[in-house]
This record gives structure tokens, sequence and C-alpha cells, in this order.
């Protein structure tokens, strides 16, 4: 660069303003609109053109949903509502319909009389998917006539045409996610199948069939119960404490409420609320007229009907909500979100909407069924108990770490640096993995807990016992935030910004982190809510040809280390020989090559294991969210509970997927 070049680089003036035009701003900044451009992303592309379906569900025009992954990659989704309009729009004076898809924030849920309520990312989505794609087609059926148009990365491809008459109705939109913005463009029928489920679990008028052309799999779901069956779904491996869900419908200030729920025989609280089919994982004013009318209504009864005595035992909002699983839903014409992941409700006045609903249904509900109301202050009772001694446990483990001057466990390899936002915490299996990764640290910020053996199965246990347990305990104290529900959780103390689980890749490390998720799950949810907690993911196999050494993390990047380095041999046979380095700890040797698989991570010397899995720069951590927190409580319940014949369902399902099983 020249140095009038640098001058006129430094300068700041009209010209160094930027207007990119239609589209461009979503393809600049892609994971602003669809928040990232990794698997995540790629599936919210599908949930943004079903939400338009959706929404034409709310307003009563439409009551089936077909989405198709097809042959060549692209996905269809088609319903059978009114139709995306296509005749002149009056300002723009194009077609509407090249409006709707060109333009971001261009739709009809604004003016709240086209749709009273609507999800998604309200006027952009459909735009943002257009733009996204390498190519995109819309087929309109609406007033006895078919429409149809072409799009290249956001761009008509001509004008809409008019394809002929018909008798169907409805909106047919099929894309293909653009190679330039996301690296992997490999839709999963069963992430799809998450969200769809819940969707119909949530519309229960609506059926939605979910199609893999590539290997002819296909899924329909329609729930007539709705809320009822989706927490019937949700508690499949929990024995119940009622036989039906209670179900609380009812409108009032235009807002329409919707619960379900029912008490198992569980410790945990497990309630997922939902706006206008958004999942709410923060919460919210919903959440908390829900909570409110709750606690106040089974207080009341269990005063009035002799239940519980004064000046004994208090029951509290938490002790009535043990054993409980819930799914609320309400829609709200004008939602105002907030919180971290502007996933939580803010509308002050939906509180009192939710609070008396169900405060008045639940009330009648109680004095007409009160064999199911005497077992329900039962149980919130012995939860009290419960917590009491919980409490206590809790009050001796800060007293024992007040009397220690350092108040950490012993075996902690604790990091130099104090500032939590730059500090991380790697949980270790075994001491011999854990000397490996305390060499080959970086002792500036990082951190390491040996665990010996797997903790408690906290599915099984309530907080006092859990608190009883060694390998806990060091955790609890070593994080320094405190243990229970979130408001007992005090985000301020935590030591660490990062917790990263790091296990041997064979059956005994899957289910180590199995019980340290299942912890952070039900004991420790705000660091997983507040993205703290990670799985480290160690690699698989070491590659090495004279001083090359190349380390691959699953199968298919071992096949593509071993055909660069096997450039020029073309026999298929020969590659198939080192592929069968399978088993852990197995060593094969083929044209120079050697080829080995991990047995565990206190087999890899500190070098190694700081460049492949503990280097910030080279690294792949994974981090736990709560995207599917209705999914992930099932199957923590199915893998962790009682409850022997749903995991033997789940296996039997899932081995398929299973490849090199270490037994």
């Amino acid at each position: 660069m020249t140095k009038e070049q640098e001058v006129e680089a430094r300068q700041y003036s009209e010209t160094s303003i930027k207007v990119l035009e239609g589209l461009e701003a979503v393809r600049k900044r892609p994971a602003m609109y669809i928040g990232d451009i990794s698997v995540r992303g790629l599936h919210h592309l599908v949930n943004e053109v079903v939400d338009n379906s959706i929404d034409e569900a709310l307003a009563g025009f439409c009551d089936t949903i077909t989405v198709a992954i097809n042959m060549d990659g692209s996905v269809t989704v088609e319903d059978n509502g009114r139709g995306i309009p296509t005749g002149p729009h009056p300002v723009k004076k194009i077609s509407t319909l090249e409006v709707v898809m060109c333009t971001l924030h261009a739709g009809g849920k604004f003016d709240k009389q086209t749709y009273q309520v609507s999800g998604g990312l309200h006027g952009v989505g459909v735009s943002v998917v257009n733009a996204l794609s390498e190519w995109c087609e819309v087929v309109v059926s609406r007033d006895g006539m078919q429409y149809k148009q072409r799009y290249h990365r956001g761009v008509p491809q001509g004008p809409v045409e008019t394809l002929g008459k018909t008798k169907k109705s409805g909106t047919l939109t099929t894309f293909y996610p653009d190679v330039e913005i996301f690296k992997n463009i490999d839709f999963r029928f069963e992430v799809l199948e998450e969200r769809l489920r819940e969707l119909a679990y949530l519309n229960k008028s609506i059926s939605i069939t979910l199609r893999d052309e590539r290997n002819q799999e296909e899924e329909v779901f329609h729930f007539k119960g709705g809320l009822r069956d989706f927490v019937e779904y949700i508690d499949a491996a929990r024995e119940s404490m009622i036989k039906k869900p209670i179900y609380i419908e009812g409108e009032r200030d235009g807002t329409p409420v919707e619960l379900a729920f029912q008490y198992n025989d569980s410790y945990s609280e497990n309630i997922f609320t939902y706006v206008n089919n958004i999942h709410t994982i923060e919460g919210g004013t919903h959440l908390v007229g829900l909570k409110t009318a709750l606690t106040r209504v089974l207080n009341n009864y269990a005063y009035k009907n002799g239940l519980a005595k004064e000046g004994k035992t208090t029951i509290s909002g938490d002790d009535f909500r043990e054993g409980l699983t819930a799914v609320l839903s309400v829609k709200v014409a004008e939602p105002q979100f907030e919180g971290q992941t502007k996933t939580k409700l803010g509308n002050s006045e939906t509180k009192s909407v939710v609070e008396t609903i169900i405060g008045e249904q639940l009330s009648l509900y109680l004095e007409q069924n009160p064999s199911v109301a005497k077992r329900v202050i039962e149980k919130a009772l012995r939860a009290a108990e419960a917590r009491e001694a919980a409490r206590r446990a809790r009050d001796l483990t800060r007293r024992k770490n007040a009397l220690d001057s350092l108040s950490l466990p012993g075996k902690l390899a604790d990091c130099s640096i104090t500032d939590p936002e730059h500090c991380e915490i790697y949980l270790v299996e075994g001491d011999s993995a854990g000397g490996s990764a305390k060499q080959g640290r970086d002792r500036r910020f990082q951190a390491i807990l040996p665990l010996r053996g797997k903790i408690l199965n906290v599915e099984k246990a309530r907080l006092h016992k859990v608190l009883e347990n060694t390998e806990i305990n060091a955790m609890v104290s070593a994080f320094g935030a405190g243990i229970g529900h979130d408001e007992d959780i005090d985000l301020t103390s935590l030591r660490y910004g990062k917790i990263i689980i790091m296990t041997d890749a064979d059956v005994d490390g899957s289910h180590i982190r199995t019980l340290l998720l299942t912890f952070f799950f039900r004991y420790m949810k705000a660091l997983i809510e507040n993205g703290h907690v990670f799985i480290a993911q160690p690699p698989l196999y070491k590659i090495k040809k004279g001083k090359v050494e190349r380390y691959a993390f699953d199968d298919d990047e071992r096949d593509d280390i071993l055909k660069v380095l096997r450039a020029g041999k073309s026999d298929p046979a020969d590659l198939e020989d080192l592929e069968e380095a399978a088993e852990p700890g197995l060593v094969l040797k083929k044209d120079g090559i050697t080829l080995s698989r991990f047995k565990g991570l206190g087999e890899m010397n500190p070098d190694q294991l700081w460049e492949t899995t503990m280097n910030p720069e080279t690294r792949t951590l994974l981090r736990v969210t709560m995207e599917n927190a209705a999914e992930a409580d099932r199957l923590f319940q199915i893998l962790m509970g009682d409850a022997v014949e749903p995991r033997r369902q789940f296996i039997e399902r899932n081995a398929k997927y299973v490849r090199n099983l270490d037994v």
C-alpha cells in the first residue's frame, strides 16, 4: 500500500459510508438474522418458513403443513393457508409476493388486522431465508389461480408467472441453502423433528408431516390433546401422581392462556413456557403469574382444609413445584421480549391475566377433586421437610468452607488469574487424565478439577442427598456460585467463565458426561442458561506419516486425512485396512502411515492434550444450551431415571446410529 493509499484509508469521509441495498445486509452479516451459520442456523431457515405457515394456522386459515427434505438437499415447506398475495403492491408497484420475498420487514404482521398474533422474526424471516439460499422457488395457490417466482441469492429471476387454474390454496416454498454462507448444508431429520413435534403440541388443530425423501423416513405430528399430550410426552418415563394432566384454558383482555400440568414422583421442577409458539427459555411475566397463582391457591386450600397447620412446617412455592411438569402457552398481540437471549417476556399485564385465569380455574378443580389435592399437598409437605434438611446441609457446607482458609477442594489445580471472564475450569475424568491436563494446561487461566469415579445420579436424589456426595461438593466449592434453583445461584460469585467437561471417548466417559450434564441441568441450570457450560472434543485418532502428525476428531475426518497422506495410492483395500483401527488402543501401520485410536485422555501426553483439546486457538468446544429444554428433560429422565422400559425403547430406536461401540 502506497503512502497516498494509507492516508486515504485513514480518512473518514462521505465515501466511507456504505449502503447495503435490499438483502445484501443479510448476506454480509447472516448471524445477526439467524443466530449463526452452523447446523443451528441452517435448520433455523426451515423454522422461519414454517413459522409463516403456523401464523396462518393461528389466524384460522391453515390446518395442514408438510415439510420435506428433498433428494437434492433442498427443503420444501407447504401449507394450505390463504397463500401470499401476488397482486401489485400499492406502494412498491410490483408483485406483493416479490415484496414479501425480497424486502426486509415486509409482511402482514404489523397492523394486527391480518394476524392477531405471530411468531418467528416478524416479517424478516422468509426474506432472510431467500437471501441465504442459493436458489428459492415459491408457488402460491390463491383465488383459484397458481403463481410462481424463482430467486437466486435473493434476486428474482423474472416476474411472477401465472401457472394456471387450481382448486388448491396455500403456499409452497422450496429453497436450497447457499454453500457460500453455510459450511454444512446437510439437513438432519431429528433436528427438524424436535421443533415440528413441539409446534404440533402447541397447536392442536394442526397436522404437520415431516418427510425425508433421501431415505423415505416420515413422521406425522398431530395431537388432539395439545398441551395435555405434551406433558404426558415429557413425563413418559416418570410415575405420575394424577391419572390425567390438569388442563386450564381461558382468555382475558385479548390474551388466550393455556396450561397443562401434572405431578410425578421426581424431585425436580419442569416448567416450559411459550409465547406465540416461541419458547421463552428465561421465563418472564407469564411464568411469574403461573407460580404466584399455584402457590396462592394450593396454600389457601392446604390451610383451609387442615392439611397444613399454622406454626409447623412452612410450605414455600418451591415445595409446591417439586415433581411438577407444566407447559404454559400464551398468545400476546404485542410481546415485549427482554433478557440475554431475548426470550424473556416483559409484558407486565400478562402476569395478572395468567394469574387470574389459573387461580380461578385451579381453585375450582381442587374443590372438585379433593383426593388429588390431598396427594399434591402431602408431596409438598415432604418436599418442605427435605428442603429444610437441604438448608441445614448447605449451612454446614458453608460453615466448613468459612472455617477453611482456602475453602477450595485440595485436588483442584487452580489458575493464577482471578477474573472469571478469562478463567476456565476443566472437569476431568480420573487422576491419570487429570495429571496430563495439569501438566499440559496454561496455568494462568486454566484450572483442573479431577473427578474420581462417577458422581451421584442426581435424577434419583433430593438436594440434601446430593450435597453429601464428595465429588459434587468439590465442584460446588470450586465454582463458588452455590447450588439449587435459579434463585439459589449467584452468578456474580462464579469463579470461572467456562466450565468444561472433558471425558474419554468411550462408554464410561459418555456415562460420566451424562451424569455431569444431569447435575447441571437439575441443580445448576442457570450456568447452562447463561452459556457457562461446555463439552471438550478430544481427538479419536492420531495419524502419522514421517514427520507429519495429524489428529482426527471423527471417522470422516480420519478418512479425509488418510486420503491426503496416501495421495497417489489408489487401492481401496489398503485404505480399508487402516480404517479398521476403530478399537481403542489399536495401532495399525500401512505404507509408512501409522494410525492409532486413543483409548483415553490419560494416554495422551501433555503436549498432545494441550494442542488438540485445551489450546483456545486449535481446540473445539461445544456449548451446552437450553434450546430444546423439554426434550432434554425427557431424555435425562429416560436415561437416568428408574423406569427401564422407556430406556430399552430408546436404546433399540437409536442403536442403528452407534458406531465403534467400546464395550
